[in-house]
């Protein structure tokens, strides 16, 4: 794993809170084939697929936004585009979309230990809950929550700390797992234990400098955190 010795010492954990995009499921195809989809029906410049992990992260709005060129994002220019990404990404949401290595092994572990899981995303909440619903759902998330207009986004810790109340546990006691300094910045904001996930859209270095205590390369090894 990336980061400083093993850390020993913290307290014990009793739930685990996901990230989607980028931690639990590998969406960067077809997020990026909607958003060009969308692009080239409004004739703007299409982008490599290895763009997008840096545009995903903060809710279609800003998906689309750092997606246009610079001078074309205004709010209408944006509206009609994302009316053409969720009409493709509707249909086509699921046809790369899977789970990431290590990812089930993990799930089912935590299962086996009692730990409970949950799902938090930028995400369109009505989008997270039908991913989970249809790639996870092997397993028994206790709350899934993505992106509402009645609470603030990552990385504004009000929705975590929402899970944690729901599920009637300390946000001190949970293990958040994300693969963004977005993700970072919410698990320190809402006092949770704050793990990178290495595999994800974004660089070790950024989730270290935005306060992972640790950036893993394998799902398996949050585990040792429990």
């Amino acid at each position: 794993m990336y980061g400083s010795e093993l850390e020993r010492g913290y307290l014990k954990h009793r739930a685990v809170l996901f990230d989607l995009d980028g931690t639990l499921l590998n969406t960067l195809q077809d997020v990026a084939d909607a958003v060009n989809y969308g692009l080239a029906g409004l004739h703007f410049p299409l982008h490599p697929i290895a763009a997008y992990k840096t545009f995903i992260g903060e809710g279609r709005d800003v998906l689309i936004r750092r997606a246009l060129p610079t001078e074309n994002r205004d709010d209408t220019t944006i509206q009609k585009v994302l009316e053409k990404v969720n009409a493709y990404y509707a249909i086509h949401w699921a046809d790369n979309t899977v789970p990431y290595p290590g990812v089930p092994e993990l799930l089912n572990t935590l299962t086996a230990k009692d730990i409970k899981i949950t799902v938090l995303s930028n995400k369109a909440d009505d989008l997270t809950n039908i991913c989970v619903t249809k790639l996870l759902s092997r397993w028994r998330f206790s709350l899934v929550a993505g992106s509402k207009p009645s609470v603030p986004n990552k990385p504004d810790p009000t929705s975590a700390l929402l899970i944690a109340k729901a599920l009637e546990i300390k946000p001190a006691e949970f293990i958040y797992l994300g693969d963004s300094d977005i993700d970072m910045k919410t698990a320190n904001g809402a006092g949770m234990y704050a793990l990178g996930a290495g595999w994800g859209f974004r660089s070790a270095a950024e989730l270290q400098n935005a306060g992972a205590k640790v950036v893993l390369k394998h799902p398996g090894e949050l585990l040792q955190y429990l």
